[in-house]
């Protein structure tokens, strides 16, 4: 059918014909399930929890027994047997359950568990077609009025599966940790590009959902990343690459844009089904990612999503066109949004509402400003793909986290290391220093660095930026009442399956002292 058409389609049918055109491969499986033997083991995907409460998780697993043609499933529900216990024998079962894997979820479960005790650990496990699969280990948070402590945790993004192993993943499994905080770039879509270290076993990509499916198994057959999220609870958000590079989400719904939409629909579909989040399940091209996640108050995470609501993204200025200020004038426009008014006014009054010591924004994209022209004279300010694009966004989250208790602003996508200090305005040499962002390089994207860095000269252009770094890792943290500790984890390759892994520099962020300071 053609735009014409259709002229008097209205937008709550034309969102009812996404959803329903999004759901067309998976239909089926409204009749009883029958019981069903696989002779192929159908936990191939391993398992997973995330988004931990003081009394739960959420458990995941998705039956595959043939994960990189479609899953391999019948199209029938499927009972899938759960247990969580309190030992890792699987003695000491806690609570246990049956839940449907459905056709229409690729035959995933998410399975919300309560009832849990409160900051401890717990082991799971999942049944179904006479197979069982992995044990996984999870754990649950405080109880809002305990004072906790310390809270563990490691963050990372950007895991392009063709350009190097997953060594990060190997090390990140053996660390001690309560939680994976992972910030983007969970998948690469498309054909795959750069210097391969390996490559997709299905060649070709249409952005429907069965693309986004098998780039997904392709990715979770990965034995390391599955012992990782087998290791810890995750808590995920999304970026660019899990639907298109450098896609912009914050356009209407209406047949003009339907192609946009049915593939985000098809991307959010299987972004939920491969990973271990709350309901509600999408709804077409709408999946609210954006949440909070606490440890009592000790801390709590406010996880971010800046692709669904954001404008579009500006170009580079022509020279002639730059204001004097370094940013391209339409960056300037405070009509732009990074996150769209509801989830901005959400993170501006959680914010303003938190007891926690430590607030920590969890989030996908380079948030301090940087000057990338060489030229002393000259300022280029970079606003394509991140926070310099949509200043007057950053500036509102800015002023808040000056008047908030330790923020700290966790970042990915750049496939380097950054620590910055930052400040309500940093054209101003005065302009206090209200928190620090800790920026992650890649798991494995772009693969081994041509020249190793790990050296580091104060920048006269960028004078709050205290750190840089382009090893492949992640970010260990451990916080407590009285400091942040953040390790800069590194991998000597991802060109090979295995390696070592070593600290590059060690930060300290004190309480009620802004600022990330080098050990």
């Amino acid at each position: 059918m053609s735009v014409s058409d259709t002229p008097t389609l209205t937008r709550r049918a034309f969102i009812a014909r996404l959803a329903a055109l999004a759901a067309m491969s998976q239909v089926g499986g409204c009749t009883e399930p029958r019981p069903l033997k696989l002779d192929t083991d159908p936990f191939t995907l391993g398992v997973a929890s995330g988004d931990p409460s003081p009394d739960g998780a959420v458990l995941w697993t998705r039956l595959a027994p043939d994960p990189l043609h479609g899953g391999g499933m019948p199209a029938q529900p499927v009972d899938v047997a759960w247990q969580i216990a309190r030992d890792d024998a699987m003695k000491d079962v806690a609570r246990s359950g049956t839940a449907k894997a459905l056709p229409a979820l690729a035959h995933s479960v998410h399975v919300e568990v309560t009832g849990l005790e409160p900051d401890r650990p717990y082991w799971y496990r999942f049944r179904a077609a006479g197979a069982e699969s992995p044990v996984g280990r999870t754990r649950t948070t405080p109880a809002p009025g305990a004072s906790p402590q310390t809270f563990r945790f490691a963050f990372a993004s950007c895991q392009n599966y063709t350009q190097g192993y997953y060594t990060a993943h190997a090390n990140l499994a053996r660390e001690d940790l309560d939680a994976v905080v992972f910030l983007g770039d969970y998948i690469y879509e498309g054909t795959a590009r750069g210097n391969l270290v390996r490559d997709y076993e299905r060649r070709g990509w249409g952005f429907g959902l069965s693309d986004y499916r098998d780039r997904y198994a392709q990715y979770k057959i990965d034995r390391d990343l599955q012992a990782a999220h087998a290791a810890f609870p995750w808590i995920v958000t999304w970026d660019d690459h899990e639907v298109e590079n450098n896609y912009a989400g914050g356009i209407d719904k209406d047949e003009l844009h339907k192609a946009a939409l049915l593939q985000r629909a098809a991307a959010y579909q299987a972004f939920y089904e491969h990973m271990p989040l709350r309901g509600p399940r999408p709804e077409g091209p709408d999946l609210r990612v954006y949440r909070s996640v606490s440890s009592a108050d000790l801390v709590t995470f406010y996880v971010l999503d800046t692709r669904q609501y954001r404008s579009p993204e500006v170009s580079l200025c022509p020279e002639q066109d730059e204001a004097p200020s370094g940013y391209c004038p339409a960056s300037l426009d405070p009509k732009r949004t990074m996150l769209g008014a509801e989830q901005r006014a959400w993170l501006l009054g959680s914010l303003g509402g938190s007891r926690a010591t430590w607030n920590v924004v969890a989030q996908s994209v380079r948030f301090a400003q940087q000057d990338s022209n060489p030229d002393p004279a000259k300022h280029t300010f970079d606003g394509v793909d991140n926070w310099m694009g949509y200043v007057s966004d950053r500036q509102a989250i800015l002023e808040q986290l000056a008047r908030t208790r330790n923020p700290v602003v966790l970042s990915g996508d750049s496939h380097v290391n950054f620590v910055y200090d930052l400040k309500p305005d940093f054209a101003d040499p005065r302009s206090p220093t209200i928190g620090a962002e800790l920026l992650g390089t890649s798991i494995s994207s772009e693969g081994d660095p041509a020249v190793p860095a790990t050296q580091f000269d104060p920048s006269t252009k960028n004078p709050h930026l205290r750190f840089f770094d382009n090893h492949r890792g992640y970010v260990r943290c451990a916080l407590d009442r009285a400091k942040l500790v953040a390790d800069f984890r590194a991998v000597s390759t991802v060109l090979r399956p295995t390696a070592a892994v070593s600290t590059t520099a060690t930060f300290v962020i004190e309480d009620g002292r802004p600022g990330a300071r080098r050990a």
